[in-house]
């Protein structure tokens, strides 16, 4: 299946550019699909997500829309636009049930070492930012993927929902939050390895590490010809394969480019670095259990909205506060100083430099991040945490994301917040661009790129048979039927075992 005569004895069926979470959902989505499909996958570092989806280099876990203010804008009428936060939550639930069916067969053995039960709060102070709270949950009340969500002013409650955040506040200062207790924390690093660990074990299926892919290109048949070095012997080879999938982060743009399809053509990337305050003291790591989202600078990129975060990673709870935003030309962590020029091309200079002229406060925000002094990262945490000192805190160096930039007809080129797929007409390549929500959503993300890439395929009734089993609600609404939401909230939930991770960390 997808291999032509010409491939059947020189190429997998399937590539696969960049062992993140990404590339593990699609992988594992097309074993499951079609088990004698052959798959290699070829990831540029020693290990399997250590860029993106690595929890230390993730700017945010979990994302379900339900305390993230940046997707649910004010408009100019005062009134609250839910309709990403909506979709969001929506795409989170079917990652959800992708992950509870594989749990229920035995894929992943175990669901603690990835995802775990946490609240998810949003909070605010002061007169005008408190009427928006107030505005975005009662718009979003309306919504029954929200129906949970609990609102406050009343301060002696929030000093019980998060300590650290109300005490030492001043007792003048207007402040309000909202909590949903369904929140979870992922870490799409022990989530994506666990996946190609699985993937690994199947026949058909080859990983290789420290493999960098330099170049592609299509042939007259329609098929791919992929040229990859390997990194710690220095040698190279070329294979072809019918499908290409580049699911590299931050290299993705330069792959694309690469790639010379006409659908390529006039997309840009801005690199926003990242750096993390990582609380050291045990016992004020024990006072915090939550994901406390507040609003975001003038200016500032999705992915630098300040949170005061608990985390599990390796088994062990953190506490961290940021992103504090930065700048460098680099796409990867582990990339190069000369990955933004190079990108530059005659098909995107427009729409990087319009965008560039459109997003002034985004540049000077970036400035001002990149020039503060350990004092100036103190007084933000300050803000959520008005005690803080920084003998307890250590400053950590988090992941590279490149945010999309896209022509558009009006301004030339427009600075585009999320993630964009970006496919060939004949569906023989496609690369996954951007940054926030992408990990949360990535079974939605990768669903949808099946239909495009693989569209006889998805509508035959095997495939059909086996996305329903995979995803119960594939095909459905779970905004328009709040019977079956509540049905597979608790179903994932309690496969997931969320109420007894819970415990454990409270414990």
């Amino acid at each position: 299946m997808f291999r032509s005569k010409s491939t059947s004895e020189t190429g997998p069926d399937v590539v696969l550019i960049g062992a993140g979470i990404m590339s593990a959902t699609l992988g594992t989505l097309l074993k499951e699909l079609q088990p004698e499909l052959t798959i290699t996958i070829f990831e540029r570092l020693d290990m399997a997500a250590a860029e993106s989806s690595d929890a230390w280099n993730n700017a945010g876990t979990g994302h379900s829309a339900f305390c993230e203010l940046n997707y649910t804008p004010q408009k100019p009428d005062g009134s609250v636009d839910i309709k990403k936060a909506v979709n969001i939550a929506e795409q989170f639930e079917v990652s959800r049930q992708f992950w509870a069916y594989l749990v229920e067969n035995h894929i992943i053995s175990n669901p603690g070492a990835f995802i775990q039960s946490i609240p998810h709060m949003s909070f605010v102070w002061g007169e005008e930012n408190v009427d928006y709270l107030k505005k975005r949950y009662k718009a979003l009340q309306q919504c029954h993927l929200f129906k949970k969500m609990e609102y406050s002013e009343d301060k002696s409650l929030l000093q019980n929902w998060m300590p650290l955040i109300m005490e030492g506040r001043d007792a003048s200062q207007k402040v309000a939050a909202t909590r949903m207790e369904l929140g979870t924390d992922v870490n799409f690093g022990a989530l994506s390895r666990a996946l190609f660990d699985h993937l690994a074990s199947l026949d058909g299926v080859n990983m290789h590490f420290n493999h960098d892919v330099r170049d592609l290109k299509k042939q007259d048949d329609g098929s791919w010809l992929i040229k990859v070095k390997n990194r710690d012997t220095r040698e190279k080879q070329t294979i072809r394969t019918n499908f290409v999938f580049i699911g590299a982060g931050g290299g993705s743009l330069p792959l694309l480019e690469k790639s010379d399809i006409p659908e390529g053509k006039g997309f840009g990337g801005f690199p926003v670095s990242g750096q993390w305050l990582r609380c050291t003291n045990p016992d004020i790591i024990a006072q915090h259990q939550a994901k406390v989202y507040g609003k975001a600078s003038v200016g500032a990129p999705p992915m630098s909205v300040p949170h005061l975060d608990t985390r599990m990673i390796d088994g062990e709870r953190a506490l961290l506060f940021g992103p504090y935003a930065g700048f460098s030309t680099k796409f990867l962590k582990n990339g190069s100083i000369f990955d933004l020029p190079l990108s530059i091309k005659v098909n995107n200079i427009h729409p990087m430099v319009s965008a560039g002229l459109d997003n002034i406060p985004l540049t000077k925000y970036l400035i001002a991040q990149v020039r503060q002094k350990p004092e100036d990262r103190l007084e933000a945490l300050r803000e959520y945490f008005p005690e803080a000192k920084m003998e307890d805190w250590q400053l950590e160096i988090a992941g590279q994301r490149v945010q999309v930039i896209k022509k558009d007809p009006v301004h030339g080129g427009i600075l585009e917040f999320g993630t964009e797929v970006v496919s060939a007409a004949d569906g023989s390549i496609a690369a996954l661009l951007g940054a926030s929500p992408g990990a949360s959503t990535a079974v939605s993300i990768m669903l949808n790129l099946l239909k495009r890439c693989f569209k006889d395929y998805v509508e035959t009734e095997e495939w059909q048979i086996k996305l329903k089993k995979m995803i119960p609600s594939y095909g459905q609404s779970l905004l328009n039927d709040p019977a079956l939401c509540d049905s597979l909230r608790s179903w994932t939930r309690e496969v997931l075992e969320l109420g007894e991770t819970s415990h454990q960390m409270a414990v």
